[in-house]
């Protein structure tokens, strides 16, 4: 498998460790890095979907310069698009508490954006998943809070943790890609590379 890849040195810029164990499930060797203070800003009134490919874009483009030219990478950005609001990270527990107070009982949707880039070719992709929540008591989201602090995931929260078990009533699409990463689309890219 990936034998059009063998040339490459394959990097997966990110520092989530979701991201990494998906992809370490493709079977490909590669190699993390991540750049401190990569601008994760957007232009106002994009529509959810070109959010976090935007994102994903800026992050290949940041390592443009450090790349030589057998060196593909792979950059990711993943948001929750609720009602034209888009639920990143968040700052503290009271931001995350928020969050998940306005996601309880209602369909959200999960955006990655992903980019395959060298330094000669490009492409991006956004993968939508759709994520219903039962209503969460206040009871409920402090213990998640407290006891999986959720402050390095989009809308505050990981559907592979205790959350995701509880509160989920259903998802459609792919659920890695609310992990964080359509591992299943990034393989398919990765095979048409």
């Amino acid at each position: 498998m990936f034998d059009n890849l063998k040339n490459y040195e394959i990097l997966l810029a990110s520092n989530s460790p979701r991201r990494r164990e998906l992809l370490k499930g493709l079977d490909i060797e590669y190699k993390v890095t991540a750049l401190p203070d990569v601008d994760e800003s957007f232009p106002d009134g994009l529509p959810g979907e070109e959010i976090p490919v935007y994102i994903s874009k800026n992050k290949a483009e940041a390592y443009r310069s450090s790349m030589e030219h057998n060196t593909l990478l792979i950059t990711a950005d993943t948001i929750v698009w609720l009602d034209g609001v888009v639920y990143g990270k968040p700052i503290d527990a009271q931001d995350a508490k928020n969050m998940l107070r306005v996601l309880s009982g209602k369909t959200h949707q999960v955006i990655t954006g992903v980019c395959i880039y060298t330094k000669d070719k490009e492409k991006s992709f956004a993968a939508v998943t759709n994520v219903t929540f039962d209503i969460l008591t206040d009871a409920q989201i402090d213990y998640y809070i407290d006891n999986y602090k959720p402050f390095d995931k989009a809308g505050a929260y990981g559907i592979q943790e205790w959350i995701g078990y509880t509160g989920v009533k259903s998802i459609e699409g792919s659920y890695f890609n609310v992990m964080g990463l359509p591992i299943q689309r990034l393989s398919k890219e990765l095979e048409q590379f």
